[in-house]
């Protein structure tokens, strides 16, 4: 395969690199609504939603313009869009899946950061074995009523959205009784409880539904599709992770040579220490190698 960067590729490159340069913000972004501003102005620019259709508010971009766009994104540690899961695989789920009405509805808000999404997928005795979920999504005639728990949900505490794996007939074989909906997260009946990890942050939280209500006009696809939709989201987002996932581990390490640049021993900088280039050398190959194997999934 050729992963050399065709000319308009590498002027892409160039203004890319200048435009984030100009407008990466100097300190850190420390309320929701400053992470929704930079977003917007990313969106703006032209750098989120870059693989979506232009008929639903995407830039109809290559994938290794988006490709280049992270890498440089990790150059200078640019913060991520705040929206990632909405952009990365939930919206194209939508557009994929999607009706017309759920398209207008929800797209365009998503893109922009207005509508913060999260996946309600994986359960305390659902992870791996996904098809085993006990959430249950009983049909009220116009809309189901949702009583479980979720576990490991991304953005949790801040997403007004949230798209629902949940059962919908528990007579049939698991992986054919399962329906995907859309569930607004703004509700009385869904509580977000943040999972506090040993960094004192708290990236996923647990997610309780108690005669939670989500719309029949929310259904993505047909009853008891979901295990099939479900493969679309995991689809796009093992291959759209791929690459983010490099980018955040570039931009980790980054941060990682900054710091051994600054840290002294012995009143040297330990950057100046044999060992620690040497393990920060091994380091950034590892990287290069994922990088590598990344773009291959382009």
């Amino acid at each position: 395969m050729d992963l050399n960067y065709a000319p308009e590729d590498r002027e892409f490159r160039a203004a890319t690199r200048r435009w984030l340069e100009a407008n990466v913000p100097k300190e850190d972004l420390n309320t929701l609504a400053e992470r929704k501003a930079w977003h917007r102005k990313l969106y703006e620019a032209g750098y989120v939603g870059m693989l979506w259709p232009r008929a639903y508010g995407g830039w109809g971009a290559t994938p290794m313009r988006q490709a280049i766009v992270q890498d440089e994104m990790a150059r200078v540690s640019a913060p991520p869009p705040i929206n990632g899961l909405g952009i990365g695989f939930i919206g194209p789920t939508i557009i994929v899946h999607g009706t017309e009405a759920q398209k207008q509805r929800y797209l365009k808000k998503m893109l922009t950061a207005e509508e913060i999404w999260c996946q309600l997928y994986s359960e305390p005795n659902a992870g791996s074995d996904l098809a085993s979920l006990k959430t249950r999504a009983e049909d009220q005639g116009d809309h189901f009523l949702v009583n479980g728990q979720k576990i490991w949900t991304s953005s949790g505490p801040i997403a007004d959205w949230g798209i629902l794996l949940a059962r919908t007939d528990p007579k049939v074989p698991k992986h054919r009784g399962i329906s995907c909906v859309l569930l607004n997260m703004r509700q009385p009946g869904v509580e977000v409880r943040p999972l506090k990890q040993i960094t004192g942050s708290s990236l996923f939280s647990e997610v309780f539904m108690t005669n939670a209500r989500a719309e029949k006009a929310d259904l993505i696809g047909n009853v008891n599709q979901g295990w099939e939709i479900a493969q679309t989201t995991l689809g796009y987002e093992r291959g759209g992770n791929s690459l983010g996932r490099v980018t955040r581990y570039a931009t980790a390490f980054n941060q990682l040579v900054k710091a051994a640049k600054e840290l002294k021993r012995g009143g040297r900088p330990l950057i100046e220490d044999a060992a620690v280039r040497a393990r920060l050398g091994r380091i950034y190959a590892d990287l290069e190698v994922q990088r590598y194997a990344a773009l291959r999934v382009l």
